[in-house]
């Protein structure tokens, strides 16, 4: 019987080792899971389908106003002129991003200024939404903080017209702090126009406007930490920073992380709306930023193909950074946008 057996497992040849624990086995495995998860993923659309009819005219705006456009990066390897339009202008290759490579002062100046820009708002800027949101964490009364947060998300419903308006009316030269200081005899102090502030008056603009609004997220991870932990620390003896430190932090971190990583990906993103309003006032060598440079020079000024190398060498920088900050999470045990 015994050799009965080996003779048909030797006629079968090849397949003669496939059992479960035979190498042969092992390499055919790929293509079970791979039907399986055909399988899985068409039963997934099939049970969802309700739920992705829903959500196809985004996707579908989505593409159309958010993907579509990209083609037009074409023109920064073009002599782009708009009454010829992308299928008769002229290939120049590489000689757009000559601006960049060669050092044209006018856009080394911009990039220094994005760049110094973009640092005060990282490290300035950035923490304060999560400074201020364990602030109004702390306050006992629900009444109190619901009412300080409804203050502080207001000004982020304001147009940039709006608030670099108000900033005018109050901390212009005829402004209603220098009339007040008029009025006193007391000495008048300039802020708007002048150069050498304007970094530090579009950082206070950001701060007024942005900080606020950006407590939510914060406050929403916030709400999620267990309140037993805090009665549990209380109770060891642990005082309010070291309740701080060992429990809400860790409880953020993660948040934070994140949105630090999706701030790095609008790093050479300083803000056009709310610049080219004020560019006039202080002139383009205190104010040209990246985005003002593209539109100076592509809008204005008719380079078309050098404004789309520069715009797109500034977003391919900006997915690098996001990608790069991802990984260094991953490195340091965190999860990042999107996991491993």
């Amino acid at each position: 019987m015994t050799e009965t057996i080996k003779d048909r497992a030797k006629a079968s040849g090849p397949n003669r080792t496939r059992g479960p624990g035979s190498p042969e086995s092992a390499k055919g495995k790929p293509k079970r899971p791979s039907a399986s998860a055909n399988r899985t993923a068409l039963a997934r659309i099939k049970r969802d389908r309700m739920l992705l009819l829903l959500a196809l005219p985004g996707m579908a705006v989505v593409a159309i106003f958010h993907y579509f456009p990209l083609l037009g990066n074409v023109i920064a390897f073009q002599n782009f002129q708009p009454f010829l339009g992308i299928s008769q202008s002229e290939w120049v290759g590489l000689d757009n991003f000559a601006v960049i490579f060669n050092g044209d002062p006018r856009f080394l100046n911009a990039l220094a200024n994005t760049l110094i820009i973009t640092l005060i708002q990282v490290v300035f800027v950035f923490p304060l939404p999560l400074a201020l949101a364990l602030l109004l964490n702390s306050v006992l009364s629900e009444r109190v903080k619901r009412g300080v947060q409804s203050v502080l998300y207001l000004p982020h419903f304001l147009s940039w017209v709006i608030v670099v308006a108000l900033f005018q009316q109050v901390l212009g030269n005829a402004g209603m702090l220098n009339t007040f200081f008029r009025e006193h005899d007391m000495a008048t102090f300039s802020i708007i126009g002048v150069p050498e502030l304007f970094k530090l008056l579009i950082t206070s603009q950001v701060i007024w406007k942005d900080t606020g609004w950006g407590t939510i997220i914060f406050l929403a991870a916030l709400s999620r930490v267990d309140m037993n932990l805090y009665e549990a620390a209380a109770m060891d003896g642990a005082g309010a920073w070291r309740r701080t430190w060992h429990i809400t932090l860790p409880a953020v971190r993660s948040v934070f992380i994140l949105l630090l990583i999706l701030r790095l990906g609008d790093a050479l993103t300083v803000g056009f709306e709310q610049i080219i309003l004020q560019q006039g006032a202080v002139g383009k060598a205190a104010s040209e930023v990246l985005d003002t440079y593209v539109y100076n020079n592509g809008i204005v000024g008719g380079n078309w193909g050098t404004s789309a190398a520069v715009g797109l060498v500034k977003g391919v920088v900006g997915v690098v950074l996001v990608l790069g900050a991802n990984k260094l999470a991953h490195v340091f045990g965190e999860r990042g946008v999107y996991s491993r």
